[in-house]
């Protein structure tokens, strides 16, 4: 997807160069020379100016300031980054937007973390350049939470929150006394549920917040325990529990296939569960590094990822968000 670049004001690059004149020293003489040639820079600068605005060539009155995201060629200046992950199957996935930021100059390595907990405090403590493997709500989260300054750059996909089960055919087989599993974190046990009683085995309150708990639970179909597990360990308890609501990473990873589900998660249209690229908000006022995110940014949007999204995971993963140009008010 191609996104347009800003450039920069002629004004920084005048106002510049009339400081670096002013600290200067020498004779009257040189003094004299060095204010005539400014004003000789400065009436030639006018006079393009005002020829540009008569044209209407407006891009030859602004300029191309140096500094501009568009001014970076990483092919003759090279730059390495850090995208941390969880889960090998984002290695897949991302291995076409590697292959293209390789040819433009962009080397991006790809960082597993075991766990959602790790890689926000990494990109934010300034381990890794770039996360890729959280929704918006869960990144929110991790935000208030901990004060963490990351944003979104980029969109990327959403996948559904499906149950799966070794033990049953089908979720209406689900009987008293059985267990299911669901995520420990705040965001991704608060759509488990909701998963949950799309299924109707529970319901929740009227007044259930966005991200409901345990407690908004206001009655059950089936007299099931709910069991709180790290999302990551859920796939490998399944002969223990009845059935666990599963991140699609995870279940992918662990080489759970569409037999294995037994309820599909229907909650698939709210922008909040959209998964995302973040970066540190203070990398984003340094053009150099907005110029990189932004070209990976766009590596990633491309027709390899969607080519990988349709035939590696059978359409598993759904591109959303890919027309956000999230870093628009950034480049200059």
């Amino acid at each position: 997807m191609k996104k347009n670049l800003f450039t920069g004001a002629l004004a920084l690059t005048i106002s510049a160069s009339f400081l670096a004149g002013c600290g200067s020293s020498g004779s009257s003489a040189s003094t004299t020379a060095a204010a005539t040639q400014t004003a000789t820079t400065a009436a030639a600068a006018d006079t393009t100016a005002a020829a540009a605005e008569a044209s209407g060539d407006t891009t030859a009155a602004a300029g191309d300031t140096a500094g501009s995201t568009s001014d970076y060629d990483f092919t003759k200046d090279p730059i390495d980054l850090k995208l941390g992950v969880t889960g090998s199957i984002y290695e897949e996935m991302w291995q076409p937007a590697v292959d293209l930021l390789k040819d433009e100059g962009i080397n991006l390595e790809i960082v597993q973390f075991s766990d959602y907990v790790t890689p926000n405090n990494a990109l934010n403590s300034g381990e890794i350049d770039l996360n890729g493997f959280q929704h918006r709500i869960y990144l929110q989260s991790e935000i208030d939470q901990y004060g963490y300054k990351i944003q979104n750059i980029g969109n990327t996909f959403i996948t559904p929150l499906n149950i799966y089960s070794k033990k049953l055919g089908s979720f209406d087989e689900l009987k008293d006394g059985d267990t299911v599993a669901v995520p420990n974190d705040p965001t991704n046990e608060g759509r488990a549920l909701k998963v949950l009683a799309s299924s109707g085995v529970i319901k929740l309150k009227d007044d259930a917040n966005f991200n409901p708990t345990l407690d908004d639970i206001e009655s059950y179909t089936k007299q099931i325990k709910i069991e709180e597990l790290s999302a990551n360990t859920i796939p490998s308890t399944l002969e223990d529990v009845t059935a666990g609501v599963i991140n699609g990473n995870f279940a992918l990873d662990f080489g759970l296939s569409a037999d294995d589900i037994v309820f599909k998660d229907d909650v698939l249209s709210d922008q909040q569960y959209w998964n995302l690229i973040a970066a540190r908000t203070e990398d984003l006022s340094d053009p150099k590094l907005v110029a990189a995110y932004d070209k990976v940014v766009e590596a990633y949007q491309s027709q390899g990822t969607q080519d990988v999204y349709d035939t590696t995971f059978k359409g598993f993963y759904i591109a959303e968000g890919w027309d956000e140009d999230l870093l628009a008010d950034y480049k200059k």
